[in-house]
């Protein structure tokens, strides 16, 4: 992958620019687009001028023919499929899985040949799914986003995948799990090849106080995924949807056919704790999450997660971790 030494206020010449080729999915998800090419866009000019100083882009396509996305607004392709060493970055951008063949045979024959000549290949919330399928992931680690984890480990059983991080630069491969996740990674690749500066000045606009590493986790995790049994997937799910509120554990049972001593021994056997104990550590978890990744007060989290005044909530806390959130909050004002 390329460096580039330009410095903040100096104009990039524009043969260094950074360039990259987007390919679009049928039924593309617009948001994860829009993200990234802005992003792009905004730390390529200075001030809201939009000019293609720093970076340049376009949408590749094997026809002109409009492009639609998930939501019904169409992209026309701006260029045909041209040698792909023209670009630092192609970046696909999936959609919908249940479009059966998101891009055609010309499409995928581009991208393998965008890979024989080492162009680095980024996956955009599903378009991961589309460079597994041409065989374009292997010995790289993909990030998908938690709702896709289990289709992508199911369709690509032999793929190293990671739903818990936002997004993911391994080598030349890159992937991330869509949505305001696209703006992060678009951010990496500007502080990596125009400047922090270029970086720090598009975010602002976009009104993202600070980008996300690939380290951060994702907002929510779909913790009922770990569970075969269907009964305790839907109850998981009833749990993370209502965090906010005390929930009847015989309602629970009765919601997927069971009474509540029938949950609590359907729990016990499968995951070792109780209904009550397990909304208790998922309330925990989204917590902590919110904790590490918000500037929200504590009583505005504790008030999240179903706790009416934040001296109960910090208990509760410190049992399940064996810190307060006040110290965790801490830390991370030190190490920020």
């Amino acid at each position: 992958m390329r460096s580039d030494e330009s410095k903040p206020g100096n104009v990039t010449k524009a043969a260094e620019r950074l360039k990259v080729g987007f390919v679009l999915a049928r039924s593309f998800t617009l948001s994860a687009f829009a993200m990234f090419v802005d992003t792009l866009r905004l730390a390529s000019d200075e001030d809201d001028r939009s000019g293609r100083i720093h970076a340049d882009w376009q949408v590749l396509g094997s026809t002109r023919h409009l492009i639609t996305s998930s939501c019904g607004i169409q992209v026309a392709p701006t260029s045909d499929f041209v040698d792909p060493s023209r670009y630092d970055y192609i970046v696909v951008v999936g959609g919908l899985l249940s479009v059966k063949e998101p891009v055609d045979r010309e499409t995928v024959n581009f991208l393998k040949k965008a890979a024989l000549q080492k162009v680095p290949l980024i996956g955009l919330c599903t378009g991961t799914f589309i460079l597994a399928e041409a065989g374009l992931m292997k010995g790289h680690v993909t990030c998908v986003s938690w709702l896709h984890a289990r289709a992508f480990q199911e369709r690509f059983p032999d793929l190293p995948v990671r739903s818990d991080r936002i997004f993911n630069l391994d080598r030349r491969r890159g992937s991330c799990a869509g949505g305001s996740s696209a703006a992060d990674i678009a951010a990496a690749l500007v502080r990596r090849h125009i400047s922090p500066h270029a970086e720090k000045k598009a975010l602002e606009v976009l009104q993202i106080v600070k980008a996300r590493s690939s380290a951060d986790v994702q907002p929510r995790r779909a913790l009922e995924e770990k569970y075969e049994d269907p009964r305790i997937r839907a109850v998981m799910i009833r749990m993370e949807q209502h965090l906010d509120e005390e929930l009847d554990m015989g309602d629970l049972g009765s919601a997927v056919g069971l009474s509540q001593r029938q949950l609590e021994r359907l729990f016990q056997k499968s995951i070792g704790t109780s209904p009550a104990r397990a909304f208790g550590k998922i309330r925990m978890e989204r917590a902590r999450l919110l904790l590490a990744q918000s500037s929200a007060s504590l009583i505005e989290i504790a008030l999240d997660v179903g706790y009416r005044n934040s001296a109960h909530f910090s208990r509760a806390f410190k049992r399940e971790f064996g810190h307060t959130p006040s110290s965790l909050r801490s830390r991370k004002a030190v190490v920020n």
